[in-house]
């Protein structure tokens, strides 16, 4: 399933792009968006520019993002990548504003589908995880300042209304995302489990937090227990409920919404 959403939320961006965004001369937002400048600009597919400029990010969010996630999303850029070279630039609707509305919950639609599936669809996402996760605050408040920057970029280098169409894109695509997927709240992880060292070494090869680990006792059988403590992005939630599984899929788990952190919430860094 986390593949198959991966694909389809993937699928869904590029016909977002290439039937109602492109065609008008409209962006997306990130290095999308500016993948698609390239494109127009350029002899250079729109496609390929978004894989050349998205490489380097994958690369270096590998150490720093969990190697699952990132290798979901090299899958999705792959995916759009390639259905942005294949898929032709067809015209679906005639009015700018409409497609600007429309293609932007589009791209919200398949963005927030492809998060939820454990994965990105790389670009500004990549960088705004991994300052998130040093300096912990929204990433929404970072992205909306880097596509300020694609929006100024479209407004001179096309006219202003292509700027305003643009920022409408961006805005509903926003709004989709955070309706679909909320990524800065902080959610609780207990997970119950008679293979705590292995679910411990499990979690920290693939996650960037930490762990408390308690030892417990069964109520009723009396077996001997250890219970896994952590707090994580909701972004995260669907990524670590499928490394529980991979371990104990008998593990009991409860999920519970945080209000505040203090303390260390990052986990520390290697000396």
């Amino acid at each position: 399933m986390r593949i198959f959403g991966i694909i389809t939320g993937s699928l869904i961006v590029v016909l977002a792009f290439n039937l109602f965004l492109i065609p008008h001369e409209v962006l997306s937002s990130g290095l999308s968006g500016i993948s698609m400048i390239v494109g127009m600009v350029t002899p250079l597919n729109t496609g390929l520019a978004n894989f050349l400029l998205n490489f380097p990010l994958l690369v270096i969010g590998y150490k720093m993002l969990g190697k699952k996630f990132i290798m979901n999303s090299i899958f999705s850029v792959l995916i759009i990548s390639v259905g942005l070279y294949v898929v032709p630039v067809y015209e679906i609707a005639n009015d700018k504003i409409l497609s600007s509305i429309f293609g932007g919950a589009l791209t919200g639609l398949g963005v927030g589908i492809v998060f939820r599936s454990s994965g990105s669809t790389g670009g500004f996402d990549i960088i705004g995880m991994i300052v998130s996760r040093k300096k912990d605050f929204p990433i929404g408040a970072l992205l909306s300042g880097m596509n300020a920057v694609v929006i100024l970029i479209s407004g001179f280098l096309f006219n202003w209304d292509a700027a305003l169409n643009t920022l409408v894109s961006i805005f509903v695509t926003g709004k989709v995302v955070d309706a679909i997927y909320t990524d800065h709240a902080k959610l609780t992880i207990m997970i119950i489990t008679e293979k705590g060292e292995e679910m411990r070494s499990h979690l920290l090869t693939n996650l960037y937090r930490g762990l408390t680990i308690i030892d417990g006792v069964g109520g009723y059988s009396n077996n001997k227990r250890n219970v896994l403590i952590t707090v994580i992005s909701r972004y995260e939630l669907n990524e670590i409920k499928n490394l529980i599984v991979e371990v104990d899929p008998s593990a009991f788990v409860n999920i519970t919404e945080t209000i505040e952190v203090m303390g260390l919430f990052h986990r520390p860094s290697p000396s």
